[in-house]
């Protein structure tokens, strides 16, 4: 693809011309793995107010260490067009981003937004910028009149309640009455306006659930969700606010409905694997929580742990798909190995691969790990009789009678009498085989 683009610049040079060419030729140097700069100052001398070189130039200078050039570049833009907003913004922008802290520029990207302010008094671009700024310069009275222009709607753009909402956690107390009835008719008024809009529902619902009002910013996402069905991320917001207000059965409808819709909703899922555990309702719960492991995925313990409980209420075939995800996200985890092996050979639909990952469990696992635990010794045992390999069978079984504790009484004596049962099978170690089953009784009383 790379090739391609390559020539296909190459060839159409000769057909530029002017800054066209030398700005093609740039290009052209970079992609080659050279330096294009001397090509970009060309095409800009020639072209001074092309928006694109202004920023190849600028940034250019600026990444070589010559912070005077690059404001050069961006202030000459800015003095040709004292009454467009772009040229004033990117300038005020490459200010604060060269130098972050600095208050001569602040000072400078200050004087360059206000001229741009004078042109577009209701800019909420040129608003937000200075506001910052004046922050930074400590200009308070300044920054509560531009907060005032905001909190009156006296700015364009359709999300000037989210900067009225920012500016108001930088000037006042989180606390303050007044600021907080402000910001009440702001939100209130923009939804009114604008319910469609995701990110304004968001940031309404935000302030009205952190002030304490919970039923309030339900309201908000009741509203948003109403206006556009198909903004599932917020309603899945609507189904977590509806337990924070102890609407508990409508929040678990709201949430199983978007997952009727969109499967792969990993906070619905999550939000009712917690709901259910919280109400006691463990088969409820895992279901869920196995689809958030496998979209988000996790933790190599989170997935061994929760299959497990597969495990142990007998669902393998879950437990199996779960654990082959975790295996997938972490391949070096020997624990996921070991339980995907057993609960592999577990599952109907999978026992006659299980031996394949037994071995390769018994490898990852290494000569002290979980491959050593009795569980899996004995399992892997009757994988290995099941497909007629007899010997390296009774090596497991050894092993896993010397693996389990001592009050694993019922345990060790099953896999003496198993051993027993095998040798009695093929005729053969009989006195042995009747002193196994012997310990095993006496383990049993």
């Amino acid at each position: 693809m790379l090739r391609v683009g390559f020539w296909s610049l190459a060839l159409m040079l000769p057909l530029l011309a002017g800054p066209k060419e030398d700005f093609a030729r740039g290009v052209l140097e970079e992609a080659r793995g050279n330096e294009g700069m001397e090509w970009f100052e060309r095409a800009l001398e020639a072209d001074p107010d092309a928006v694109p070189l202004i920023g190849k130039v600028g940034d250019g200078r600026f990444e070589a260490g010559d912070l005077e050039g690059a404001a050069e570049v961006y202030r000459e833009f800015a003095e040709r067009h004292p009454e467009e907003v772009g040229p004033q913004v990117a300038y005020a922008d490459f200010l604060g981003k060269a130098a972050p802290g600095d208050d001569f520029a602040a000072k400078l990207a200050s004087e360059s937004l206000e001229r741009a302010l004078e042109a577009s008094p209701s800019d909420v671009r040129i608003i937000r910028r200075l506001f910052r700024f004046y922050e930074q310069r400590g200009m308070r009275d300044e920054s509560l009149a531009l907060f005032d222009q905001v909190k009156k709607g006296e700015v364009s753009g359709g999300r000037s309640a989210l900067v009225a909402a920012d500016m108001a956690r930088t000037l006042f107390p989180s606390d303050d009455q007044s600021t907080r009835e402000a910001l009440d008719r702001i939100f209130e008024e923009a939804m009114h306006a604008s319910p469609m809009d995701p990110v304004l529902a968001r940031a309404a619902s935000e302030h009205f659930r952190k002030t304490g009002r919970a039923a309030k910013a339900v309201e908000v996402l009741e509203k948003h969700t109403e206006a556009a069905p198909s903004s599932l991320e917020l309603r899945v917001r609507l189904g977590v606010l509806l337990f924070v207000a102890e609407r508990t059965d409508e929040g678990e409808e709201v949430l199983k409905e978007v997952l009727r819709i969109d499967a792969r909703q990993a906070l619905a899922h999550q939000s009712l694997a917690k709901l259910y555990r919280k109400q006691e309702k463990p088969d409820e719960a895992r279901p869920h929580a196995a689809e958030v492991l496998k979209i988000r995925g996790g933790d190599a313990d989170e997935f061994v742990v929760l299959a497990e409980e597969f495990l142990e209420v007998g669902m393998v075939r879950e437990a199996r798909i779960l654990l082959e995800k975790g295996l997938y996200d972490h391949p070096e985890a020997a624990w996921i190995a070991v339980r995907l092996a057993i609960a592999t050979r577990r599952d109907p639909e999978t026992r006659d691969g299980a031996v394949r990952l037994f071995r390769e469990a018994e490898s990852l696992s290494g000569l002290d790990g979980p491959a050593t635990e009795p569980e899996f010794l004995r399992e892997f045992a009757e994988c290995l009789l099941e497909s007629g390999k007899t010997a390296p069978a009774e090596d497991r079984l050894r092993a896993a009678i010397k693996a389990y504790p001592k009050d694993a009484t019922r345990e060790t004596a099953a896999a003496l009498r198993r051993l027993a049962e095998i040798w009695l099978s093929e005729g053969r170690n009989e006195a042995a085989a009747k002193a196994l089953q012997k310990r095993a009784d006496s383990l049993e009383k």
